[in-house]
């Protein structure tokens, strides 16, 4: 398939882990390690709330570098809210235009309101 054929949902990585916002940072970690992810995906809390997006990143730059307890720091403190998708059928082009412009890294892929997958720069690694 050639790469413009390419959609966010050729490309996805079907696997994500959620976390609840009252967890704690000492508990993404754990999940972070035990499922080998780099993001985890904080649920909602209804049906109209957001979903949140928590990161390896800012597991060490929000809790460790400013040397917060992670067993005392929740989730919902250092996440980013609302996070940032990736329709599914959104040509792969323009995803790193996306990661760019937001200034991010990888993003949940979106269909119906519902979460399918994530895409990092390492997925797009695929479309060479």
């Amino acid at each position: 398939m050639e790469q413009t054929n390419l959609i966010a949902k050729d490309i996805m990585d079907t696997k994500i882990v959620f976390i609840d916002g009252l967890a704690t940072a000492f508990e993404a970690a754990e999940l972070l390690k035990k499922h080998a992810v780099d993001m985890l995906i904080i649920s909602k809390r209804n049906k109209q709330d957001a979903y949140g997006i928590i990161t390896c990143k800012d597991l060490i730059t929000k809790v460790k570098m400013n040397d917060l307890d992670p067993k005392e720091t929740n989730i919902y403190e250092i996440m980013s809210k609302p996070v940032i998708t990736i329709p599914s059928d959104m040509n792969v082009r323009y995803i790193p235009r996306l990661f760019k412009r937001a200034k991010i890294s990888l993003a949940p892929v979106e269909e119906g309101g519902q979460l399918l997958g994530v895409i990092s720069y390492q997925s797009l690694l695929n479309c060479f």
